[in-house]
C-alpha cells in the first residue's frame, strides 16, 4: 500500500496559479487511480481531478475546475500534479490527495482508501 505526501499548497492572488504535487512511496505507484479532493471551510469533501493507472490515458474532473486545473502523473517519480491557473477565492481549500486500485471508476469515491494529509490552498480576493 503507498503512502501518500501532498506539497504546494500556498496563498495566492486571485487569477495566480499554482500546481499541487502529491508523492507516493512504495514500487506500485502504476497500479493506481490517482484523484484530488478538496474541502473548503464548512463545506462537504468534493471531487476535483482524477487520472488512470498506468499511463493516464484517462481523466475526470469537477465542472468547475475543468479548463482552469489539468492533473498529470509521471510514474519514475511517484508523483502525482495538479496544475491550477485561473485560481478564485471559491477555490480555497485543503487538498487531498487520495489512491484508488487500477479498474475503478474515477469519480467513485469509495475506491480511494489511501489518503494523504492534505495542502491548504488560500486564494484571496
Amino acid at each position: 500500500q503507498v503512502q501518500l505526501v501532498e506539497s504546494g499548497g500556498g496563498l495566492v492572488q486571485a487569477g495566480g496559479s499554482l500546481r499541487l504535487s502529491c508523492t507516493a512511496s512504495g514500487r506500485t505507484f502504476g497500479s493506481y487511480n490517482m484523484a484530488w479532493y478538496r474541502q473548503g471551510p464548512g463545506a462537504e469533501r468534493e471531487f476535483v481531478a482524477a487520472i488512470s493507472w498506468s499511463s493516464g490515458a484517462s481523466t475526470a474532473y469537477t465542472d468547475s475546475v475543468k479548463g482552469r486545473f489539468t492533473i498529470s502523473r509521471d510514474n519514475a517519480k511517484n508523483t502525482m500534479y495538479l496544475e491550477m491557473n485561473s485560481l478564485q477565492p471559491e477555490d480555497t481549500a485543503v487538498y487531498s490527495c487520495a489512491a484508488a486500485r487500477g479498474g475503478s471508476a474515477l469519480r467513485y469515491t469509495p475506491a480511494y482508501d489511501t489518503w494523504g494529509q492534505g495542502t491548504q490552498v488560500t486564494v484571496s480576493p
